[in-house]
């Protein structure tokens, strides 16, 4: 059975999630690429706070791999800076595991497929299974 996350949990997977957020912009904005949107769509820490998982949803779709390559390679330097905007709310930062969140894409072709009048339940093989979290 899975257990139910911790108020003091949910207030750090909140906390984590909108300074990653900050820090994502923030060097997108620094750096040369442009027509680039990355969002964090959840945070998930462990009980004893040592490990984040953390959800991310890239677009344009095309260098989905090479960003979150790239995203996976600069952790810890993330996590660095992480905990020098958190030091004085958060003793310990989690190590961060960086994922991509398809959920859109399920969604779109969920409702691409109610558009062309089809019951995407009865012709599940289209759609893609989705990622388990």
């Amino acid at each position: 059975m899975r257990s139910q996350e911790t108020p003091r949990q949910k207030k750090i997977n909140t906390i984590i999630q909108h300074e990653i957020a900050y820090l994502l912009q923030d060097a997108i904005r620094k750096s040369t690429v442009t027509n680039l949107v990355v969002s964090v769509t959840k945070v998930k820490v462990v009980p004893d706070i040592s490990m984040a998982k953390v959800y991310i949803s890239i677009f344009p779709n095309k260098k989905v791999d090479l960003y979150l390559k790239n995203l996976k390679k600069s952790k810890n330097q993330l996590r660095h800076d992480l905990s020098q905007k958190m030091k004085g709310q958060l003793r310990k930062i989690p190590e961060l595991n960086f994922y991509l969140d398809n959920s859109l894409d399920y969604m779109e072709k969920i409702n691409r497929e109610l558009n062309n009048g089809e019951d995407p339940l009865k012709k599940i093989s289209c759609l893609e299974p989705r990622q388990k979290r």
